[in-house]
């Protein structure tokens, strides 16, 4: 099972080489293989609307975007593995009618296995029952039941045309954009003010992003679970968190609530990447919070989108790549492509996107899913005309240390320091 490939664009590969992301895609004992056509040229325009922005120096402010997707294994030494992702936890797996990834990211996801597969606990060999289930399931019918229990699996759609890939759409951003009907607020003085609630990766790459503008950005963690990424590469981290300020809340505590409603009804910007029920069972709503403080742009980002049927489901970055079909293809089926590619990329998309509606005035609602950038650059995959240098990953130079959890809560607070 092949998907057509189209006539070779040089540029293309060669950026695609020369960045890192190449090395990261395909099967580990074969050629890596080329970019989804259109992704290259996509990113570039995603890339030029970033620079529109000024850095806290005045400058436009610019990123290599093929080399953002490419960081985290650059830091942690991952490598490809074909149907199998760079860090590990998913897999693209055939069903009877297609092909289906799953993440086993979490200890809850192991625990939930018996029930998807309907077997009795323990399970001896989770994978190859896991492997065995969906090669006899529906691929409509797997992720039906996994999305019930909240487990991260997710259909790798039926290949598009080359008519349907992004490059057609070159003036879009895949975000849900909605203006909020409620009252000017007047500027605050100084730099912009963002509370970060985010975690892993695509939040907290829009956060750095937004740092780097000039803006103070707070980084938000509840005391209980704080972001898993500080469980990995220190490195990688530290380069989507320096500059952060660090709070830490008890959100289990009434006065915990409390303190993140002030932190943000006081924001200007506001970017929280978890599903809907996450703060609403907090009786946190983002439009109430809107209307009783200053926040101009709420940035929602999710792996299938905040509304729908898709506003319950769990995602991570590969998974939440193939359901976007952003995968790329060799003659033993489709592979994935980069390391946990929906992830940097919906980083970059949410930061230029706040931007924009920042510049643009009014008040807003952004919703960033990331299933959906994925699409927006799905393609067929490029063939490679002849063999290109293909270098390394690469990561930003990690120029200081990510707060310690908690470390601004009194300069933050006051002499209360909540919690």
């Amino acid at each position: 099972m092949r998907r057509p490939g189209l006539g070779a664009n040089t540029a293309e590969i060669d950026a695609w080489a020369a960045s890192g992301a190449m090395a990261l895609t395909g099967r580990a004992h074969r050629a890596p293989l080329g970019p989804p056509s259109g992704l290259v040229a996509t990113l570039a325009r995603f890339a030029d609307r970033l620079a529109e922005h000024p850095d806290a120096a005045g400058h436009p402010l610019r990123v290599d975007p093929l080399a953002l997707l490419g960081e985290r294994a650059a830091i942690g030494g991952l490598s490809r593995h074909g149907s199998i992702s760079c860090g590990g936890a998913t897999r693209l797996l055939p069903t009877r009618d297609g092909w289906l990834a799953v993440t086993l990211a979490r200890p809850d996801d192991f625990d939930l296995l018996p029930a998807w597969l309907e077997q009795s606990p323990p399970l001896a060999h989770p994978w190859a029952s896991v492997a065995a289930f969906v090669r006899s399931s529906s691929t409509d019918a797997a992720v039906e039941r996994a999305t019930l229990l909240g487990l991260p699996v997710a259909g790798l759609p039926a290949p598009t045309s080359p008519a349907e890939t992004a490059l057609e759409r070159p003036g879009s951003l895949p975000v849900q954009m909605r203006a909020i009907p409620l009252s000017p607020v007047p500027p605050r003085p100084g730099a912009l003010r963002v509370i970060d609630l985010s975690a892993l990766w695509a939040g907290p790459l829009c956060g750095s992003l937004l740092a780097a503008t000039g803006a103070e950005v707070i980084k938000v963690e509840a005391v209980g679970r704080p972001d898993g990424a500080r469980l990995g590469p220190p490195g990688f981290f530290d380069l989507l968190n320096a500059g952060k300020r660090s709070v830490a809340i008890d959100l289990a505590e009434p006065h915990g609530v409390g303190a993140l409603l002030d932190l943000l009804r006081d924001a200007d910007v506001v970017i929280e990447a978890s599903r809907p029920r996450a703060l609403e069972q907090l009786g946190i709503h983002a439009e109430a919070v809107m209307a009783t403080g200053r926040v101009r742009v709420w940035t929602s980002i999710t792996a299938h989108g905040t509304a729908g049927a898709g506003r319950g489901r769990v995602g991570f970055g590969d998974d939440a790549a193939v359901a976007g079909g952003l995968v790329v293809w060799d003659s033993l089926g489709p592979c994935f492509c980069a390391d946990a590619v929906a992830d940097p990329l919906t980083g970059l998309v949410a930061a230029v996107a706040t931007l924009d509606r920042w510049r643009a005035g009014g008040r807003w609602r952004l919703d960033v899913a990331m299933a959906e950038v994925a699409a927006a650059v799905a393609g067929p995959t490029l063939p490679i005309p002849s063999a290109p240098v293909v270098a390394a990953p690469r990561a930003r130079p990690v120029r200081h240390a990510a707060a310690a959890l908690g470390a601004h809560n009194a300069a933050v607070f006051g002499t209360g320091a909540r919690r």
